[in-house]
């Protein structure tokens, strides 16, 4: 996200999401009617007064931003009703002196809310955590990390940074993630970290419906199908960059509202042009009769990626510790034909709409991702309320090797 992806031809990409994206397909007639959904129909929901909440901008270069004059900021974000500005503050190991004590004073007192966000790469993540906490003691309202393809398959590097940066920042600090919106594409990616247990509260996936080359609709059934077991509010981030029309923008805003969403936010403000501005901020009717249906994905036997571990961190939390090493093996499949006849659900064997909301409903064993461990090992904590947990110490799972099934925001170029 550091830098405007370069226009590409919408055809081709249009038809690779077609052919992957809507992995709806098997699951719709394969899956069974769902009991009664402990989550709202969309996906979780934030609590009121998050600073992501509303209309939010984000800002790349604030010298590139009307010279970094604040005035003149305030006033643009008043005139488009956004009212929160996302500032970048880090870049790996380096701080952004951009964000700095005194520019997020500034803001503030303009009425706006301050949230950084930092790019990270995983190959120094205390230090990337240090940034962090820097950000916040500037006075960030809440921290958004950047999480995209450096990251993959790094399951020991993110949860060092977690656990660092929790630690610097305190267990109730908002942050969220922002990366990669199809889940199921990148199967080496550690969202079971970023989204798991202690680590970021809010989900801020890069819904880019325009450059990956599909519908806002489609874009949204296939980025909530796949996010929602995350069970971390979704905040949509869309696009204004790449020639976005501002029919599409106006379309995003009306069904993040129909989808449930408390707020939405825009790449990026030195890429937007005014049609977008006005599209962005302009009111919008609500969407009559709009009922999103959201499902859940369809995994079984074969299956491989963070979605398995997530679901095998719940299978170990409903007790059936098995190994958690996002493959869907024989293992797998027959812990979850147990927990489906332990629940009185249909014994499919496979993670279904009838079996995902009640596997989701039990808190995931948390795992401390560990370099060299050659067997996993579980031990029991107790917090100061006196609460006991299971935490389970293993090594990268085997699926964190495997490459990503395709890339729906094309690479960025040198």
């Amino acid at each position: 996200m550091d830098r405007p992806l370069p226009h590409r031809s919408r055809a081709r990409l249009g038809a690779l999401v077609a052919s992957l994206a809507l992995a709806l397909p098997a699951a719709a007639g394969a899956q069974t009617t769902a009991p009664p959904d402990p989550f709202p129909p969309a996906g979780a929901t934030a609590p009121a007064g998050t600073p992501l909440e509303g209309n939010g901008m984000w800002i790349w270069v604030l010298s590139r931003t009307y010279g970094g004059r604040v005035d003149l900021i305030a006033a643009k974000a008043r005139q488009h009703n956004v009212g929160t500005v996302f500032v970048k503050s880090g870049d790996g190991a380096n701080y952004w002196t951009q964000f700095s004590p005194a520019l997020v004073a500034a803001l503030k007192r303009e009425g706006l809310r301050v949230c950084a966000w930092q790019y990270v790469y995983g190959t120094r993540p205390l230090a990337e955590a240090y940034n962090g906490w820097r950000a916040q003691r500037a006075g960030a309202d809440c921290l958004v990390v950047d999480a995209e393809t450096e990251y993959e398959g790094r399951y020991v590097s993110a949860t060092y940074y977690v656990e660092k940066l929790r630690a610097l920042v305190g267990p109730t600090y908002p942050v969220a993630l922002t990366g990669f919106p199809y889940v199921h594409y990148h199967r080496a990616f550690p969202y079971s970290v970023f989204l798991g247990p202690g680590a970021a509260q809010y989900n801020q996936p890069q819904m880019y419906w325009h450059t990956i080359g599909t519908s806002v609709d489609t874009n949204f059934a296939v980025t909530y199908l796949h996010n929602r077991i995350y069970k971390r509010p979704i905040f949509p981030l869309g696009q204004t960059y790449d020639g976005a029309p501002p029919y599409g923008v106006r379309r995003f805003r009306q069904l993040a509202q129909a989808y449930g969403a408390a707020g939405v936010s825009w790449w990026s403000w030195q890429h937007t042009f005014e049609v977008n501005w006005r599209a962005l901020g302009d009111p919008v009717a609500p969407l009559d009769g709009y009922q999103p249906r959201p499902s859940y994905p369809y995994l079984r036997l074969g299956a491989r990626g963070d979605q398995v571990v997530w679901a095998q961190q719940h299978l170990w939390a409903a007790g059936f510790p098995r190994s958690i090493n996002g493959y869907f093996s024989v293992i797998t499949r027959n812990a979850v034909l147990a927990f489906q006849r332990a629940q009185g659900l249909p014994a499919t064997g496979a993670l279904d709409a009838a079996t995902w909301p009640v596997l989701l409903s039990r808190e995931p064993v948390r795992v401390r991702w560990r370099t060299f461990l050659r067997t996993q090992r579980a031990y029991v904590v107790a917090s100061a309320a006196g609460r006991r947990r299971t935490v389970v110490e293993a090594a990268a799972p085997p699926s964190a090797r495997l490459p990503a099934l395709r890339r729906e925001i094309p690479p960025k170029r040198p």
